[in-house]
């Protein structure tokens, strides 16, 4: 977190920690008194009743340290891959640019990309589509929502195939109901896919419990799960 003279950047948590975290950095930045390792009980004196203890340690930046402090805050970005861009897509792509990923968005038609993209969001022209899972990057969570099932089906084999040879894809989400991943099931044993390789595919996709089939309302239930895919840590077996 940076606390300046009249703005802020970033946070330790909120609440009443916060609050005089912010107020001792302040009276460090105007008077240079005040400790730079500052232990916090997290209890009553807080008003709060979490319990355990908060050391935050405290350091003056120069302008100098411009460059070294944006890096320092700048969150982790975790690599998305969504293939797909109709409605349903672009409510992900709205979604996502608000969380500390990075998306490849990719799709056959070059002419449907937006031009005003969030930041974090580059386009990818792919004809076949599929070509583009080979180059995707390592670690990379796979949406796939394309306005064809033919498309949709080619992408979640090249998926499983490399999935199969370098197990580096952690989740591949396929949006539609059980009806089409059944038939997509038979079609992908019929590919040479068995079903301990079906399994790493999830779908339907989102977070269970929310029945709404609104692009905004699965863009929500699909980030949702999303994070859980990230924290839930680097498993990609």
């Amino acid at each position: 977190m940076a606390v300046f003279a009249s703005a802020l950047v970033g946070t330790v948590g909120g609440g009443h920690l916060e609050f005089d975290a912010i107020a001792h950095a302040r009276t460090l930045l105007r008077d240079g008194t005040g400790g730079t390792v500052v232990r916090y009980a997290l209890g009553p004196s807080l008003g709060q009743c979490c319990g355990g203890e908060m050391v935050l340690h405290f350091e003056r930046i120069a302008l100098a340290d411009a460059q070294a402090l944006h890096q320092r805050l700048a969150s982790p970005l975790t690599p998305i891959a969504l293939f797909g861009g109709g409605h349903v897509g672009r409510a992900v792509v709205q979604v996502l640019a608000n969380l500390p990923m990075n998306l490849t968005w990719i799709d056959s038609r070059d002419e449907i990309f937006p031009t005003d993209l969030p930041a974090h969001v580059q386009c990818e022209h792919s004809d076949p589509v599929h070509a583009a899972v080979a180059d995707l990057q390592p670690g990379a969570r796979v949406l796939i929502m394309s306005f064809s099932h033919a498309e949709d089906l080619d992408v979640v084999a090249a998926c499983l195939a490399r999935q199969r040879a370098q197990r580096d894809l952690p989740y591949v989400g396929l949006i539609g109901s059980k009806t089409k991943w059944a038939s997509f099931r038979q079609r992908l044993v019929a590919r040479g896919f068995d079903e301990t390789e079906l399994a790493h595919i999830t779908c339907p996709i989102g977070v269970p419990g929310i029945a709404g089939k609104e692009p905004e309302v699965i863009a929500v239930a699909v980030a949702a799960q999303l994070l859980q895919s990230v924290y839930a840590g680097p498993d990609i077996a």
